[in-house]
């Protein structure tokens, strides 16, 4: 599918084919491939990149383009099971006009999308957006670790434990694509004279870089803790395992030991009690069980077992 935009007033308004400055390209069709690669005279194998989930960002300088693969998050799905993912983007610069291809649409609005006057000022905010995206995703991934936390202090299973385990293996993913994202900057930053930032673009390539490297910073925070709250919950749940076999045990042998008594004095063998017309032999068997319960619960708290 193909969207069309043209800068007018600092902002990008959808327009013709015909006065088209930026072309959107989402889920691409074979035709718009041979297209954007026969006519367009982009590389085969960076377009492919920019469709490709696993692909690292990079950025490549053609004849007449310069070309970035840009990761961000994708939109969260409820059958993921709090597994968040990434995907890539593609950004093909070029001296009349700029064109992007994703596997997500992309809405040029809000406040990230103003004071644009050139492509690249474009160019420079679809990366800035990009970072914005994995923060407000961060925000959420940081939501919903503190509801699965309550949720396990409430009542451990193993759901909530798995949407856990996704949301730590989440944050991986996210540190590797914001660290990729970071040598893209780091690459446009050497490249700026080459690339014609100047002025106030380059003010915002700074801008965009220190954003990076705290959305970096933040998620590499939030994986460490919850890694840390895995590992925690991991000896929480053998340490309630350890009590709760022990218990098991206490139980067993105050059961055990009243077993053992009550079948000794039933064995068809004479015993040195009597055994006819007299009650007290009854008492004696029951108070005999009662105390071996009660050494066994004694000796549990005494030696706290």
């Amino acid at each position: 599918m193909l969207r069309t935009y043209a800068l007018s007033s600092g902002r990008l308004i959808e327009t013709s084919l015909e006065s088209a400055q930026v072309f959107v390209y989402s889920m691409l069709t074979d035709e718009e491939k041979q297209y954007l690669i026969n006519t367009m005279g982009l590389d085969e194998h960076t377009l492919h990149s920019s469709l490709d989930p696993d692909e690292l960002g990079r950025l490549e300088f053609e004849v007449n383009h310069s070309a970035a693969i840009v990761k961000r998050p994708r939109r969260f799905s409820a059958k993921d099971n709090f597994l968040l993912k990434t995907s890539s983007i593609g950004l093909f610069l070029f001296s009349d006009k700029l064109i992007l291809v994703t596997q997500d649409d992309i809405i040029f609005e809000g406040r990230i999308f103003n004071k644009m006057f050139c492509l690249m000022d474009a160019f420079l905010k679809v990366i800035f957006h990009s970072i914005w995206h994995f923060e407000d995703h961060l925000m959420a991934i940081h939501r919903m670790s503190e509801e699965l936390e309550t949720e396990i202090n409430r009542a451990m299973t193993n759901k909530d434990l798995l949407y856990m385990f996704n949301l730590e293996k989440s944050l991986v993913y996210y540190l590797n694509a914001i660290a990729s994202n970071g040598k893209v900057i780091e690459r446009i930053r050497l490249n700026a004279g080459k690339m014609g930032i100047v002025g106030d673009a380059a003010e915002f390539l700074e801008d965009v870089t220190i954003e990076n490297g705290q959305c970096y910073e933040q998620a590499n925070t939030y994986s460490q803790v919850l890694a840390s709250l895995m590992d925690a919950r991991a000896s929480i749940i053998n340490n309630n395992l350890n009590i709760r076999m022990k218990t098991l045990t206490i139980i067993s042998l105050a059961i055990m030991l009243p077993t053992f008594i009550v079948s000794l004095f039933s064995m068809n063998v004479p015993l040195p009690i009597p055994q006819h017309e007299a009650i007290w032999p009854f008492w004696f068997v029951s108070g005999l069980s009662a105390l071996a319960v009660a050494v066994v619960i004694g000796l549990s708290r005494f030696r706290r077992w």
